[in-house]
């Protein structure tokens, strides 16, 4: 597909098929990474904005959800990526919103500890993190989240980039992935 095919055939509404599996920066005591186990539900509206909704989970089945963190923003294009042909480069910047919810009291607990200037955070409620210090995910005064990642569109499926296996974001260029994570498909 082209580009314009692309753009076409991405808007809408979109989901995990299961929960995925990422590593995160954070170490286990052995100095392993510790994985990540989420579900993502994503919209792309015809004006280039976006919304993702991620849910965190303790386990691999998505038994226990951990939070919800709700990002909304803008998106471009910026040209084919080399993964796969029609693959396209895309940067997601959520300028418009960035909330999150905890969904248990442990993960409230320590986002008590490691957060200053928030209300006190309380299972079920959202806070905005936009532009805020946010030490949990690494965000600093002013910040704005932007990723420099992927789409590529295969038999009803969109394809995001793989996390690096060290943990690293996709916060430069140069951390573009180079791979393709699980897909997700249309809700039924």
């Amino acid at each position: 597909m082209n580009l314009e095919q692309v753009k076409k055939e991405s808007l809408g509404q979109w989901q995990s098929i299961a929960p995925e599996i990422r590593p995160s920066s954070a170490k286990n005591s052995d100095g392993t990474l510790k994985p990540l186990y989420l579900t993502r539900h994503f919209t792309i509206f015809p004006d280039d904005k976006f919304e993702l909704r991620v849910t965190n989970n303790a386990d691999p089945y998505g038994k226990m959800a951990i939070a919800n963190m709700t990002l909304k923003g803008h998106f471009e294009w910026k040209g084919e990526h080399p993964i796969a042909p029609g693959a396209q480069k895309v940067d997601f910047t959520a300028d418009e919103g960035y909330s999150v919810t905890p969904l248990i009291q442990a993960f409230a607990d320590v986002l008590n500890q490691y957060t200053k200037g928030f209300k006190e955070w309380k299972v079920g409620e959202s806070q905005d993190i936009l532009k805020k210090p946010f030490p949990p995910f690494g965000l600093t005064e002013g910040q704005v989240f932007k990723e420099y990642d992927l789409i590529y569109l295969y038999e009803g499926m969109m394809f995001w980039g793989a996390r690096n296996i060290d943990g690293r974001g996709f916060d430069t260029e140069q951390n573009r992935p180079t791979n393709l994570q699980i897909p997700m498909v249309r809700p039924k």
